[in-house]
């Protein structure tokens, strides 16, 4: 082909250096890969890999290591497939100094959520932390934190605290990464009470002192598992070991108080972090308008609405839809059905919860046109039916069969 002047790509290449490979053709391969640049073939991952496969099954421990070390230099990410050979050519080469590199790099390569697509992360990372001992490598804790990590992005909180546990039997210290990483991975199992244990044991037992990261995961767990008080608690105990919150310690704080419907205290919070200088963003006023709505404050609803553009915040389709469904409940029709109708002048679309709070305010005031007059216009919006919701509704008010029926289903 080269000598015919046509033009080979990447995969012709990747094809000829895996040929290569299986053949235990190693220098070969490395040539091939060299050549590349020359002939203006930029070469990936699968490349790489084969052609570190290549000098691993050649023996060649020392190649292996530089392919690897070279790849980032090159716009080349690593992979599982490039880690593992390294550490195998390492391994029948006994060059065993090189392995607690090695497999930190690739644990800390798991623990990253941008390399997801390569499969199961944290699976890997647990693979890794058992096979280090049998390679004569201690793991660091280094190594943990990043299995944890991992464990914990993955959604494996029990795998996360056995990794935590572990520490001290391989007579390593946890830190304050190793315990965040171990309460999030609470926080994302809905384990509130394990994460208010790890939090409440770290200090005497561990002798650490949690960081912001650890109350927000902590705070956030409570949130989920619907413990307003208990996220209170621990925000309370951040100021008191003078732990200066941060806008995620207060949203998580404000979330956990609007779900357990106490919209004084999710006020209050937005107060305090705006009075000391922590700049609010849209999640904060949403959370602090959506547990004004639960509380019935449909006019301080509005006003947090309408104060939004001077904070510099975007007005979204949560912060309608709850302002909406708050004067629905409220019986202000009028200002639901005005608020529904701003929507686009602010280009947002309305969506189910903002038509469907807009028409049960109708349906309860009795105002069957303007209710049908909604309904018809939600598939323009293109806005789906709440079938057992909205529709029913609407049939159900006296006097509107008629222009129901005259709907095109």
């Amino acid at each position: 082909m080269l000598d015919s002047r046509i033009d080979a790509n990447v995969f012709h290449y990747s094809a000829v250096i895996n040929a290569c490979e299986k053949g235990s053709q190693w220098q070969q391969a490395l040539s091939i890969l060299n050549r590349m640049p020359r002939l203006k073939a930029n070469a990936n991952s699968v490349c790489y890999n084969a052609a570190i496969s290549a000098c691993e099954k050649g023996g060649e421990w020392q190649f292996s290591l530089k392919l690897l070390s070279s790849m980032p230099a090159c716009r080349v990410t690593p992979d599982e497939v490039s880690y593992n050979a390294a550490i195998s050519s390492c391994e029948k080469g006994r060059h065993v100094g090189s392995a607690p590199d090695l497999l930190n790099d690739m644990l800390g390569m798991m623990a990253k959520p941008e390399v997801c697509e390569i499969g199961d992360p944290w699976q890997w990372a647990i693979r890794l932390l058992k096979i280090m001992p049998a390679m004569s490598v201690i793991p660091s804790s280094v190594s943990y934190n990043a299995a944890i990590s991992s464990c914990e992005k993955g959604g494996q909180w029990q795998l996360s605290l056995s990794c935590l546990e572990t520490m001290p039997e391989v007579r390593l210290k946890p830190d304050a990464i190793s315990l965040s990483a171990a309460i999030s991975a609470c926080e994302k199992g809905i384990q509130w009470e394990l994460a208010l244990r790890l939090l409440r044991v770290s200090m005497p037992e561990m002798r650490l002192v949690p960081n912001k990261i650890s109350f927000s995961a902590a705070i956030s767990a409570c949130e989920k598992g619907g413990q307003w008080r208990q996220a209170l608690s621990r925000f309370s105990c951040m100021l008191g070991m003078r732990i200066c919150p941060d806008r995620i310690n207060y949203n998580a704080a404000i979330s956990a108080c609007q779900k357990g419907g106490q919209w004084q205290m999710a006020l209050g919070l937005f107060v305090c972090s705006y009075t000391g200088n922590i700049i609010p963003n849209e999640i904060t006023l949403n959370a602090v308008i959506s547990a004004c709505e639960k509380g019935g404050e449909w006019e301080l609803a509005l006003v947090l609405l309408s104060s939004m553009p001077a904070l510099q915040l975007m007005q979204d389709t949560i912060s309608y839809s709850s302002a909406i469904s708050n004067c629905a409940n409220r019986g202000q029709w009028h200002l639901a059905f005005a608020l529904l109708r701003e929507m686009p002048e602010v280009r947002l679309t309305p969506n189910e919860a903002s038509f469907s709070a807009a028409i049960h305010s109708c349906a309860a005031n009795g105002l069957w046109q303007l209710a049908v007059g909604l309904l018809r216009n939600m598939p323009k919006q293109k806005v789906r039916w709440l079938i057992l919701d909205t529709f029913t509704v609407v049939v159900e008010m006296r006097g509107c069969v008629n222009s129901i029926c005259a709907i095109q289903l």
